[in-house]
Formats: C-alpha cells, sequence, structure tokens
C-alpha cells in the first residue's frame, strides 16, 4: 500500500467504527408522517418514488391525489395498470384551482379526498399513503388544519407512514412531522419557455 492509500483505508475505518457506533443506537421502527414542500420541482416525484419502494416491498399503499384532476401521468398509468393489486390510486381533484375558478367545488372534492384519505389511513393493513398536493387543500383553507394535525396524531396507526406533498407546507405540519423536505428551486425549464414534458412532469 501507498501511505496515501493506507492513510485513505485508516481514515474510513475510523469513519465506518463511527458510524457503526451510531446506527447501533438507532433501534426503532415507526409509522412517518413526512412531508415534501418548496417551490421546486420534485415534491410529488419523490413521494412517488417512496410509493414505488413500499410496493418493491410488497407493502399495500394508497395514493390520494387532492388537486390534480384526471390527467393521464405516468405514475397514475404505472400503478392502475401493473400495481392495482398493492396500490389503490384515487384521484379526487378536479384539477388546478386556477382551472376550476370554483370555490365550493374545490373545497368539496377536497373534503371527500380527505374522507378517503383518512379511511385508508385508518387500514392498518396499508402501510404507505400519499396525500398528493394536500397542501394546496390546506393552504387554500379547504380543509381544517387542526383537524388533520389532530388526526394524524391521535388516529394514525402506529406503523403506518403518510406522506403529504405540494408547496407551502403550513407550520402546524411541519411541527409534527417525522421528516420534511423542502425542495428549492434553482432552475426551471418552464422560464425559457420548455413546456412540461411526459417523463418529466407527468
Amino acid at each position: 500500500m501507498t501511505d496515501q492509500t493506507d492513510r485513505h483505508a485508516q481514515k474510513m475505518a475510523k469513519k465506518k467504527a463511527a458510524r457503526d457506533k451510531i446506527m447501533a443506537t438507532k433501534v426503532r421502527e415507526k409509522g412517518l408522517v413526512i412531508v415534501h414542500t418548496g417551490k421546486g420541482k420534485g415534491k410529488s416525484s419523490a413521494a412517488f418514488g417512496m410509493i414505488f419502494r413500499a410496493i418493491a416491498h410488497g407493502m399495500p399503499s394508497a395514493v390520494v391525489q387532492f388537486i390534480k384532476g384526471g390527467m393521464d401521468t405516468g405514475e397514475r398509468r404505472l400503478i392502475e395498470e401493473r400495481f392495482a393489486d398493492l396500490c389503490q390510486f384515487h384521484t379526487m381533484g378536479a384539477g388546478f384551482t386556477w382551472e376550476t375558478q370554483d370555490r365550493e367545488r374545490d373545497i368539496a372534492m377536497a373534503q371527500a379526498a380527505w374522507e378517503k384519505a383518512m379511511e385508508l389511513i385508518r387500514n392498518p393493513e396499508i402501510r404507505m399513503v400519499l396525500l398528493d398536493e394536500i397542501n394546496i387543500a390546506l393552504r387554500y383553507d379547504y380543509l381544517d388544519i387542526d383537524e388533520v394535525v389532530r388526526f394524524l396524531k391521535e388516529e394514525k396507526p402506529e406503523m403506518t407512514h403518510v406522506i403529504l406533498t405540494g408547496r407551502n407546507a403550513r407550520d402546524e405540519l411541519v411541527e409534527i412531522a417525522d421528516l420534511v423536505t423542502e425542495m428549492e428551486l434553482v432552475k426551471h425549464p418552464f422560464r425559457s419557455g420548455i413546456k412540461a414534458q411526459p417523463g418529466i412532469e407527468f
């Protein structure tokens, strides 16, 4: 071994020992409340990545979409055509809020989506539930944030993971979450006149 290789091996051995010591203290498992928020792209994409991981592990899962309407997306198509036995998919919204322009209808649809979400989360057989764009419904007060927080704290089964996506996550939700990721926008092709494309946005 050269001196440089030897020093590297010793450094990595120390790092591994320190890491092993930390990992030995991490023994608990629990169902997590996970929030993906921020102005950057990738909130739903990352959440669907978790859904596909759960599917790969044979974990029954479910998706409830709060805002997106009946738009054909790659995730929805793949789940409904290939994994419907492991993952329920419920598109409950009518489209983006600026498209519907009907607050009363949006509220009614968000409430229906929340009822479906509670039903799925209460089912202990379902291990992961994605509430896609629920943060938008909460931001516009289509849902009562206090009710959502109370439900997640008091009624979510111990081993069920719940992922909540969308910009502008409410502080109350961030406070009770176990894992919060804020996607930061650095650059986006939309600003250069490039439209949403299959495989990237949907």
